[in-house]
């Protein structure tokens, strides 16, 4: 683990920087801007993901929060093969922690993005893994773990602020009955809870960490659900 300073919130040059290199996203430039990159993006973030791993073990006792990039943080460049734009860096932060023995994004987990104006907070399981689909049908058309789901999303979602989803396929997988009191859920190809709002002044503040862990909180009882089901 790489020793980190005490998270004290992030500061306006973090989100300085991601607009910056939105309008200017090229290597040229970020690497004269590296500096301000690692010391006003990535140094706090690498904090927030220690200080937050050890909050969220408190809900979720095998939570992964490992600070480094292409852990808990996502890199910060593109994989842009097979992509019609070339810009060679994201303009957002994405910080992930999660549970479970698979590769990482095949488990259920928490998700930070920040973005230049705003913020997303998810807790879930994105896309299932193919070999887990099935398992979750199954679970969602089970009377008893159906029926459990569906308790969850209505105390998820009932703030009208956290939003649940989300729908992939156009058709009921064949097997499955289209008239279940379930059949929207066997759409999905992942589930999660999520919301984005603008930038709140506590993320200027360590507070932010407490603002972040009380959504993720919100979320847990899905982040649960997935992972009891889905092994």
């Amino acid at each position: 683990m790489v020793e980190t300073d005490e998270f004290g919130g992030f500061s306006k040059d973090t989100f300085k920087f991601l607009k910056d290199l939105e309008n200017n996203n090229k290597k040229e430039w970020f690497e004269e801007h590296r500096e301000t990159y690692e010391e006003k993006v990535l140094q706090p973030s690498l904090s927030f993901i220690v200080e937050m791993g050890e909050r969220l073990s408190s809900i979720a006792p095998d939570i992964v929060a490992i600070p480094k990039t292409d852990k808990s943080i996502f890199r910060i460049y593109k994989d842009i093969r097979f992509s019609k734009d070339k810009t060679p860096y994201k303009t957002h932060i994405g910080i992930f922690f999660w549970e479970g023995k698979r590769k990482k994004l095949e488990n259920p987990g928490f998700y930070l993005q920040l973005n230049k104006n705003s913020i997303f907070v998810a807790g879930g399981l994105y896309i299932f893994p193919k070999d887990l689909l099935k398992s979750y049908r199954d679970a969602v058309v089970d009377p008893k773990k159906g029926s459990e789901l569906r308790r969850i999303i209505k105390k998820i979602t009932r703030n009208g602020l956290y939003k649940v989803g989300d729908t992939h396929y156009k058709k009921v997988p064949r097997g499955y009955d289209p008239k279940h009191p379930n059949a929207e859920l066997l759409l999905y190809n992942g589930i999660h809870a999520f919301c984005e709002v603008p930038l709140p002044k506590v993320i200027y503040s360590s507070d932010f960490r407490e603002y972040c862990y009380k959504i993720f909180k919100d979320y847990s009882p899905l982040h649960a659900w997935v992972r009891s089901y889905m092994k």
